[in-house]
């Protein structure tokens, strides 16, 4: 088929036609001729579909007859062109622009090899000419990214990389960095760097770089935001430069010296790790003692001077004053008259001077001292009368000039005059014919003693009572100093302290002393002693957790000493600072002057619930001043002293003798202090009535010891065994309330079920006991069970309860267990019986041990299957290393059963040393059944 072409062709062109799929006939191609080929102007470029709007795509070329396009190899219909022309004023040629729109639907329905893709196709009177391929794709972007960042953490000045694989686009999504919900901009910070397969690269990490990071992927349809990861930059500990050496903690002989740094160089930041090594250095020092001074004898008199006087001198060189002694106390010279009267006065002889001044002078003595006698009569007078007034208020008369004294005479005690206030029991009617004269010592060891004395000692006389009065006017008012122990001492012992025999007060059942026993003075200290010698023992406090053990050897041979031990229950001398809590009891040993060879091991019971994260325990020592010092810190390197903290006891080997206890700073609000709660009742003077009392004190056997002696004076009863609770330092108060009243049976007053207690006296319980009391009423005297709950919680802490079931009639209530009685049987062991570890296989350890082994197989093997793994220089110093561990392991086990720990370590190390193949695990085994049954466990 021909066609003619446009009019305004100035010839004739010659068509080929085909037929497309519209049915629309296009032309194949035009004929070259003579002058310009099409020239595209614009061509289409690649288009994205978003979501169902089409795109249009557009072609634009000069001269041009005709533009078409060609998508995916096929002509488009004619229809679906919009064509627009103009004419280019500069060349006069035509210009041809040519619209269409592709939608989704036809990019959905194509399923070639490649992307949907368009062209132009532009016809002039030479030729044809065809534009770039455009292709056509659906946009989008998948929801989950392929990687999200991960947090880190990195050391400062450190290198972070946060990787970030965006999801799956058409077209690829973009990538941008923020951080706290801010942009990064990495043009402006060269240290960031954002270009690198959209990772997030910081080169060298600084403190501000910590926050949240978060990857932001986008194209042209959606955005999406990957999960934060959050950058810790942290910084370890630096140690700073150690302070200079202290001052050598004694003035005279042999102490140490401490030199400290802190890890505040740099701090520790953004959990970063704590300095290692120690934070304290201790060495020992001797310090030179000071000399005082003391006078060389006195000079012979000079020759009488022109006044009548001659001199005589002395020095402060016998010694002279060195190392800060004191110099001599008194005149350096002295001077008297030399003439025995004959001297001039005022140039005239002695003999010529008048008699008359001589005369007044003496008389003015005379009557100064005949007034001065008179007064002195008349104060006697008036203080004789005002004590024998005073006397006779009272039961005890003293008649004996020894009370003024303070010596052992013959006493008279009459008996007690009916009605007097101060007895106990004021309705028992004395024998008033009755008069007894006792001598010989007594010994007033607790002032209820001396009240009840008018019921024992006075109408049971014995053949070798005395009194020791201190003072009269004592006596007369009622009042009595503090009771002495007295303990006799060893035929070999040596000069000791003041030893004291401990005596505990034995239960008086009798209900008319009740009320009086409560409000007596507690003892002030509890006591034990025992003779100790070469061969060592171990002094047990019973019922305490405190103990002493002398290693053997310690004392030299041929010697023994009275050793005696004290705990103080009185108001404690360490005062604490601050923020530091007493965490034991104050315990004495003695005689402070004696000297050991090897150290000695000191048990002393703790409350604070262990951990060196929450708490900073320290031992420290009270000083013949009355004031404490520091020993050490727990977790401090020292090689004069070596703390072993157990969660319960505290074992501290020392060189010497003093007053010791253990105090804790709680570093966080997590320090825990262990407390012991336990419940007791008793009937009260009204028969409807019974109380309650609830304790809570640290707990330390010392310290519930003393709660169950004030218990047994007041007639008390433990009705629920002692539980544990967990006090922590947080601040927060205690709460004790009682619940479960069973009703109609028993009732308690309104707003009284439930009592609060400040954190202060909690924490600081060590004072006195801490104790709440509750009155309960029955209803009938027929009422004879009770039970209910106590509830003791530390708010936002942790709390117990203690159930009571019990009977008031004390004939139906089961008795409860105080104290387990393996520590009180013997308070005093000496010799090898003291001892788990026979003498015999402890001399073969120690020359196992001691000697050096290139393998490490030596003492220090020992010590760590022991448990022992910190300062371990404490032990190199030693003479022998492994009896110094093998004592700490006799204390510290010397309650918990057998020797099999040390059998298995012993064992695990034996495999390897051929001297220790002759200890046997059946020797071991037979050495533990010895001691069991020499202690009578």
């Amino acid at each position: 088929m021909i066609v003619k072409g446009d009019p305004w062709v100035p010839w004739t062109v010659t068509l080929r036609l085909f037929r497309t799929d519209n049915s629309e006939v296009l032309p194949e191609s035009i004929p070259s001729a003579p002058g310009t080929l099409p020239h595209f102007i614009e061509e289409p470029d690649d288009a994205y579909i978003i979501k169902s709007n089409p795109i249009a795509l557009r072609c634009k070329a000069r001269p041009a007859m005709q533009i078409f396009f060609k998508c995916n190899g096929e002509w488009v219909h004619q229809n679906e062109h919009v064509s627009e022309e103009s004419l280019d004023e500069s060349s006069g040629l035509k210009v041809r622009e040519v619209f269409i729109n592709v939608t989704r639907q036809q990019v959905e329905d194509f399923h070639g090899p490649e992307d949907y893709w368009c062209q132009c196709v532009a016809w002039s009177h030479l030729g044809t000419s065809k534009s770039r391929k455009a292709s056509v794709r659906i946009a989008y972007l998948r929801k989950n990214f392929e990687q999200d960042p991960q947090g880190r953490e990195v050391p400062i000045e450190g290198m972070i990389v946060l990787h970030c694989r965006p999801p799956e686009g058409v077209p690829a999504a973009e990538v941008e960095w923020l951080k706290n919900e801010e942009p990064i901009d990495s043009e402006q910070d060269e240290n960031i760097d954002t270009r690198a397969d959209h990772n997030l690269i910081i080169r060298q990490a600084r403190l501000s770089d910590s926050g949240n990071y978060t990857c932001m992927a986008a194209n042209i349809v959606a955005k999406r935001r990957s999960l934060s990861a959050t950058v810790v930059v942290y910084v370890n500990g630096g140690w700073s430069s150690w302070t200079e050496w202290s001052a050598c903690n004694v003035r005279c002989g042999r102490g140490w010296q401490k030199r400290s740094r802190t890890c505040t160089n740099p701090a520790p930041l953004n959990g970063g790790a704590f300095c290692e090594g120690m934070s304290v250095q201790k060495i020992t020092c001797t310090s030179l003692c000071p000399v005082d001074g003391s006078w060389e004898v006195w000079s012979e008199w000079s020759v009488c001077s022109p006044e009548c006087e001659h001199l005589r001198i002395r020095e402060c060189t016998a010694p002279a004053p060195r190392n800060g002694g004191k110099f001599c106390e008194g005149l350096s010279q002295e001077s008297e008259n030399c003439t025995d009267g004959l001297c001039i006065l005022d140039k005239k002889p002695l003999h010529e001077i008048k008699p008359q001044s001589i005369e007044s002078a003496s008389d003015i003595a005379l009557y100064s001292g005949l007034g001065a006698a008179v007064v002195a009569v008349a104060v006697l007078v008036i203080g004789v009368t005002l004590y024998r007034r005073s006397q006779s208020d009272y039961g005890v008369d003293v008649i004996d000039s020894s009370a003024l004294t303070g010596g052992f005479q013959t006493f008279n005690f009459k008996t007690v005059r009916q009605g007097n206030s101060l007895l106990l029991n004021s309705a028992m009617q004395p024998d008033l014919t009755v008069s007894r004269t006792y001598s010989g010592p007594i010994c007033l060891q607790d002032p209820l003693d001396k009240e009840l004395m008018t019921e024992s000692s006075l109408f049971n006389p014995l053949s070798d009572i005395k009194v020791k009065v201190q003072s009269s006017f004592m006596v007369s008012l009622g009042v009595s100093e503090r009771a002495e122990y007295h303990g006799k001492n060893h035929s070999r012992t040596f000069p000791h302290g003041n030893n004291h025999s401990f005596s505990t007060m034995h239960p008086r059942n009798k209900m008319p002393y009740i009320q009086n026993l409560s409000s007596l003075p507690t003892r002030t200290e509890l006591r034990t002693t025992g003779v100790f010698g070469h061969l060592g023992g171990r002094l047990v406090m019973p019922n305490t957790g405190v103990s002493l053990l002398i290693p053997h050897g310690a004392i030299p041979e041929e010697n023994s000493w009275e050793i005696y031990m004290s705990i103080n229950q009185g108001e404690p001398s360490l005062q604490s600072d601050g923020s530091e809590v007493l965490l034991s009891p104050e315990v004495t040993c003695g005689p402070p002057d004696m000297i050991v060879t090897t150290p000695f091991a000191l048990t002393i019971p703790h409350c604070a619930d262990v951990s060196s994260e929450h708490w900073n325990i320290h031992l420290k020592k009270r000083t013949q001043q009355g004031k404490w010092e520091e020993v050490m810190s727990v977790e401090d390197e020292s090689t004069s002293c070596y703390c072993l903290l157990d969660p319960f006891a505290c074992h501290v080997l020392l060189d010497s003798f003093g007053t010791y206890a253990l105090t804790g700073e709680p570093i966080t609000d997590c320090a825990v202090k262990q407390l012991k709660v336990a419940v007791f009742g008793c009937m009260s003077c009204n028969s409807l009535d019974y109380n309650l009392r609830v304790y809570c004190v640290d707990n330390t056997p010392c310290a519930f010891q003393e709660v169950v002696s004030d218990e047994r004076h007041q007639g008390g009863q433990l009705l629920e065994e002692p539980k544990l609770l967990h006090f922590k330092g947080n601040t927060f108060s205690l709460q004790i309330s009682v619940l479960d009243i069973p009703p109609f049976l028993w009732r308690i007053k309104p707003f009284t079920a439930c009592q609060e207690v400040p954190f202060s006296r909690v924490w600081c319980s060590n004072r006195q006991p801490l104790h709440c009391a509750f009155s309960l009423e029955r209803y009938t005297p027929t009422t004879t069970q009770l039970s209910c709950k106590i509830c003791i919680r530390q708010l936002k802490g942790h709390e117990q309860i203690l159930q009571v079931q019990t009977s008031i009639l004390e004939s139906e209530r089961e008795a409860i267990t105080f104290f387990a009685q393996e520590d009180s049987t013997f308070p005093a062991q000496t010799g090898p019986k003291a001892f788990k570890i026979p003498y015999s296989i402890r001399q073969r350890i120690c020359a196992t041990f001691d000697t050096p082994n290139a393998k490490g197989k030596d003492w220090q093997m020992l010590a760590q299957k022991n448990s022992i793994n910190r300062n371990l220089s404490y032990f190199a110093t030693q003479s022998s290393p492994s009896a110094v561990i093998l004592n700490l392991w006799e204390a510290r086990h010397q309650h918990d059963g057998d020797l099999d720990s040390l059998a298995c370590a012993l064992e695990e190390i034996g495999r390897t040393h051929t001297k220790l193949s002759n200890i046997s695990e059946s020797q071991l085994d037979e050495a533990d059944f010895n001691y069991s049954r020499q202690n009578g466990l």
